[in-house]
């Protein structure tokens, strides 16, 4: 007889439906405007991204499967605003150098690895507790593959993400490469080609 497992596979709770919900509209939104406006905005990491999330997402609000897990990825998002900030701060060219830059940089890569890197070990082992359990098989192929396979995209981008954020502090921090920036924020806009995709150092 299969053992069953003190987290929860299966559910169906409003609340959490309701978020993953909120999250699916600002990905398909999100989507929208890097189609649109893929000159400036695209990257292909970004779309990956979003795509592995929404075929995630989808069986939780269609199935009712995976409240716990699809909980703990949304505390990922917790590191947006920072992210956003960033953006903003480019698109306003202010230059790399500056105090509000580099604070909200220094912010970004704490809490881009306290939510998105350092919980993975916890994550992945209340994934594991599952498997062989008969909710983890009522799940079906189906369910199974698509949680397991985004799971597993995700963290990759996410690591990817990580490496590229703190290399990226870091040089600020230490002033390497920070030349170009005091030399003018146009120059250093023309050698990046665009403006970087959220998640880039």
């Amino acid at each position: 007889m299969m053992q069953s497992t003190p987290i929860p596979v299966w559910g169906d709770p409003s609340l959490v439906k309701l978020n993953v919900a909120i999250t699916c509209g600002y990905l398909l939104y999100d989507l929208v405007l890097l189609a649109s406006n893929w000159s400036t905005m695209g990257d292909g990491f970004f779309v990956c991204h979003h795509l592995a999330a929404l075929y995630a997402y989808g069986y939780v609000l269609t199935r009712g499967v995976l409240p716990y897990f699809a909980n703990f990825r949304l505390i990922s998002e917790l590191s947006t605003p920072f992210v956003n900030q960033r953006w903003f701060f480019e698109a306003l060219k202010y230059p790399r150098s500056h105090r509000l830059v580099v604070i909200n940089g220094v912010a970004m890569a704490v809490v881009f690895f306290l939510v998105r890197t350092a919980v993975m070990p916890s994550y992945w082992s209340s994934v594991f507790i599952t498997f062989g359990t008969e909710e983890f098989e009522r799940l079906g192929l189906a369910a199974q593959v698509a949680w397991i396979t985004s799971c597993i995209a995700l963290d990759i981008l996410n690591t990817i993400w990580m490496y590229k954020i703190a290399r990226g502090c870091y040089k600020v921090l230490t002033g390497r490469g920070g030349r170009k920036v005091k030399e003018g924020v146009e120059k250093e806009a023309s050698s990046d080609g665009k403006h970087i995709n959220n998640h880039k150092d």
